[in-house]
């Protein structure tokens, strides 16, 4: 026993020793090496982080859940959330991720005196928020990303939309300010991925996005927003050509830097086969003959020909040129793709005096809206998504691809700048004339797609023309809006347009408006995300979710009796 006090007290003289010698190094240990510290960090090393996030972010958005609400896309596979809009609970931890990141970015370029990138801080802040207010409604916004001046804000209130917005105008008015002085001192070339350190560039995109979102209140702020407008229309700066488009280039080297889904980097082509155009999209294409239909869309693998001569309703086995592949019901994505590429032709025949059903012989092949089975659209002699849909259409090979091209993320465009004073000048408003703005609107969007030798005749057509309607500015807008579904989205619930209907599985006839609050702001947060769900106006869409409900109106319409 003797022996064991002893060896204890010399293991205990020993531990104190050891933290008696470390205390003066303390803080020396805890220094990561490899860290960044923040007082003399480069602000131009935190840019692309900060757009790259939000760019992506963004172009997902518009190409997955909310493509599916604006009916661009359907998909045939893992379709609740795309097609019947069947959300839960979603989460905005990176979208205020982003925000950290961007609010060190403005610390760090005001302490240093950098006007370009306190200007490029100040204008994704206000892309971030206005996605965030956007699609979910009241935020925490004067307190977010405070957490660690003051353990008061680990739970911040959540401020109105109202104040959110009037936030994002301020923030883009002195970011353009800012962006006119033409002061790039500091910028290091290669950091800025949109506009390589162009101040006037940054001063477009940051007008185009007040434009934005001017419009976007002009239902509950209307002399603001025709003041704002008109301003920016007399000064001349914003985005006018498919040249000065706030994008981000998809390089591809890696599946990091890969367009969404593509093949490259998806041996299944799960992802790729699985997107399929909306029949509401593909029949305005179809209708107007538009030139952006081929390069966004295939032609279906094996079209439907009627033929009173067939013994049975439909044949069982495909035709290659007319002659039938006995056995053969379908061949692989990667089959077809190659033999269609040789000029080859792929058809099956079917009796229209003795099959019951319904089939689409068109070329083009979309998917309606909201169906219970998409799978088995159009006779699918393959459901279930053991091969491709042979009879719809695929996305065009471009989105096969990871990289270049017409591969954008977009997060401003001419042809959206265009549409808005379209509307502006509808409304009366000192820009100009509509006719103007709704022809520019749809030339730029035509080049954006390579197709822009095709104007004049696609501009002559009855179903095109300019015809003072409002309907019509919409209609090409949200058109133009492909792969950025959320400002169809947005507009589709400040203006009812176009008139989407939704599909027969929808779990409710209405499309939604907002996003649910994820579970880590109700669980977490829970006396602040109660008050902002509490602000919500209940419909009789809302359903079992109650207030906090994709059903539910947000301020931004509430009073307006938009979209429905």
């Amino acid at each position: 026993m003797n022996m064991l006090k002893k060896i204890s007290k010399s293991v205990l003289v020993l531990v104190v020793m050891l933290v008696a010698s470390c205390s003066d190094r303390l803080s020396e240990i805890n220094e990561n090496p490899n860290g960044i510290d923040p007082a003399t960090a480069n602000p131009n090393l935190m840019m692309p982080e900060v757009m790259n996030n939000a760019a992506r972010s963004y172009l997902e958005l518009g190409y997955g859940d909310v493509a599916g609400v604006a009916q661009h896309i359907q998909h045939d596979g893992w379709f609740s959330g795309i097609n019947h809009y069947d959300w839960g609970p979603q989460d905005w931890s990176g979208w205020y991720n982003m925000l950290r990141n961007n609010e060190f970015l403005y610390k760090r370029s005001t302490e240093l005196n950098y006007k370009f990138h306190q200007g490029v801080a100040l204008t994704m802040r206000s892309f971030i928020f206005g996605v965030i207010t956007d699609l979910w409604g009241d935020a925490p916004y004067t307190s977010a990303v405070k957490g660690d001046q003051s353990n008061e804000f680990l739970k911040p209130a959540f401020d109105s939309q109202e104040v959110i917005y009037k936030g994002i105008i301020a923030d883009l008015k002195t970011a353009s300010a800012l962006f006119a002085t033409k002061d790039a001192t500091g910028y290091t070339a290669g950091y800025d991925i949109f506009y390589a350190g162009n101040p006037t560039s940054w001063q477009k995109f940051a007008n185009t996005l007040l434009l934005r979102y001017y419009m976007r209140v002009s239902d509950k702020m209307p002399a603001e927003a025709k003041a704002g407008i008109e301003a920016i229309y007399a000064s001349g700066v914003y985005i006018k050509t498919p040249a000065e488009d706030a994008v981000m280039n998809y390089i591809g080297a890696t599946s990091g830097n890969s367009w969404p889904g593509a093949v490259a980097f998806d041996q299944e082509q799960s992802n790729f086969r699985r997107k399929k155009p909306a029949q509401t999209l593909l029949n305005s294409l179809m209708t107007n003959s538009d030139p952006r239909l081929k390069v966004w869309f295939a032609p279906v693998y094996v079209r439907w020909v009627a033929d009173p001569t067939l013994a049975t309703p439909v044949d069982e086995f495909i035709r290659k040129d007319g002659v039938i592949m006995q056995g053969t019901r379908y061949l692989t994505d990667v089959v077809f793709n190659a033999e269609v590429k040789k000029g080859i032709k792929f058809t099956r025949h079917y009796n229209p005096k003795l099959y019951t059903g319904t089939l689409d012989t068109n070329e083009y092949v979309g998917v309606p809206p909201g169906l219970r089975q998409p799978d088995y659209y159009n006779n699918n002699p393959t459901p279930g998504q053991t091969v491709q849909n042979q009879h719809v259409s695929q996305l065009a090979d471009a989105y096969r691809g990871s990289s270049g091209g017409l591969l954008k993320a977009r997060l401003a465009s001419s042809a959206e700048t265009a549409f808005i004073l379209a509307e502006a000048a509808q409304k009366g408003w000192a820009v100009g004339t509509a006719a103007t703005h709704y022809n520019a609107g749809v030339k730029n969007s035509l080049e954006t797609w390579g197709v822009g030798a095709q104007y004049d005749a696609y501009i002559a057509k009855p179903g095109v023309a300019y015809n003072n309607t409002l309907e019509r500015i919409m209609e090409q807008k949200w058109i133009a809006s492909w792969t950025a579904a959320t400002e169809a989205w947005f507009d589709y619930r400040r203006t009812g347009l176009p008139a989407f209907k939704a599909g027969q599985a929808s779990a409710e006839p209405v499309l939604p408006v907002r996003f649910n609050y994820g579970d880590n702001e109700v669980n977490f947060n829970r006396t602040n995300a109660d008050a902002a769900i509490n602000k919500l106006e209940t419909t009789k869409h809302s359903g079992l979710r109650g207030k906090n409900s994709q059903w539910s109106k947000p301020w931004i319409v509430q009073g307006t009796n938009k979209p429905w």
